[in-house]
Order: structure tokens, then C-alpha cells, then sequence
């Protein structure tokens, strides 16, 4: 049988192949070795290594009560004021609001940290779409709003005549009316039915 030159050359150019897929490993092995010995630095090749004695020290033993126990960290500060002497914290729910009612039962309010709004039959209040407004809320920053509406059937506590603490605003209770002090900023209100004084 007799080939053609070009079959010939794919015959040469494939055993080529064909011998180099063979010969890999053997090359690659042969590309590692070790050899055993210290190494040693030549004249001229820079100082040598310093050599440090290494210290050792024999073991004490100390007395129980001299090992140290567990550290804990100080316990951290409250963030923002303390709650006023006295005050009877009034915990939020869920959504972080506060809902009382006063002992009278004729005003009721919903705070938060960020603003206290109330509602009442107040007499002397602005009017608002031709009605006198039966509620007003301010923020922490002072703002005041009325508004006309109905906190609907919220879980109120009823609070007694006496000083509470409530999402960081400070309420006092009297018989002339309610006052709540942000504890932060100052600002507030005093409400009753016949007046309502924001500062």
C-alpha cells in the first residue's frame, strides 16, 4: 500500500504529536528534584543571620486568688437623657407608641419618639374646615398641628395624677391638664380642654 506525500506528512506530523504527549510526563518530572543539604551563602553575598539566644523562664505558680477571672466590659451609658426621678415608665408596644388616657377620661393620646398628638373637646381651639379641631399634636423639634379626627379604639392606660416617662418624653399629670416635655429637645406641650400652650 503505498501513501500519498501528504498522508505521509500527517503520518510524521501526527506521531510528532503523538510523541511529545508521551514524552510530557517524563519531562516534567524530571523538572523537579531535591537535594539535600544546609544552604550556605557565598563570600560577598551579604551579612549573615543574627542568632538570638531564645530565654526560658521556669514556670510559677500563683495563688488562686491571685489568677484573674473573666473581665466583662463596664455596662454601657443610656443613650439620651435619664428618665426623670420618680417617672413611671410607660412601655411601648409593638410599633413603638404609647397610647394613655387621662384620669378624667376626657383626653386621650398616642406618643412616640418622635411626636405626641392628642384629642380632646377642646373649647378655645382653631378651626378647621369650619369646625373647631379636636386634635393637636406637636413634634420633638416644636412643631405644632391641629387637625380634626378620631384616635378610634386604641388600648389606652389609663394614667393617674402623677409623673410618667414615655418613648423619651416626660408627661405630668395634674388636674388642670397634662403636660409632655421631649426629653431631648425641650419642646412640648400642656394641653386641657379649655387651653393647649406649646413651648
Amino acid at each position: 500500500m503505498r501513501l500519498s506525500r501528504s498522508a505521509r506528512r500527517g503520518l510524521t506530523g501526527g506521531s510528532l504529536i503523538f510523541a511529545a504527549i508521551l514524552a510530557g510526563p517524563l519531562l516534567v518530572s524530571g523538572c523537579g528534584s531535591t537535594i539535600e543539604g544546609k544552604p550556605v551563602a557565598g563570600p560577598g553575598a551579604g551579612p549573615s543571620e543574627p542568632s538570638f539566644p531564645t530565654p526560658r523562664q521556669a514556670p510559677t505558680l500563683s495563688p488562686p486568688s491571685a489568677i484573674p477571672g473573666p473581665t466583662s466590659a463596664p455596662p454601657s451609658a443610656p443613650v439620651g437623657p435619664p428618665t426623670p426621678a420618680g417617672a413611671i415608665p410607660l412601655p411601648p408596644d409593638q410599633n413603638g407608641y404609647v397610647f394613655i388616657e387621662t384620669k378624667s377620661g376626657v383626653t386621650r393620646c398616642q406618643i412616640n419618639k418622635d411626636t405626641v398628638g392628642c384629642e380632646a373637646p377642646f373649647t378655645n381651639s382653631p378651626l378647621q374646615d369650619g369646625e373647631h379641631a379636636n386634635g393637636v399634636s406637636i413634634t420633638s423639634s416644636g412643631a405644632v398641628q391641629w387637625v380634626l379626627g378620631n384616635l378610634g379604639a386604641i388600648p389606652t392606660v389609663t394614667i393617674d395624677y402623677k409623673t410618667y416617662d414615655a418613648q423619651g418624653w416626660t408627661i405630668k399629670a395634674t388636674e388642670a391638664g397634662t403636660s409632655f416635655s421631649n426629653d431631648h429637645t425641650g419642646h412640648g406641650m400642656f394641653v386641657s380642654v379649655e387651653k393647649v400652650n406649646t413651648f
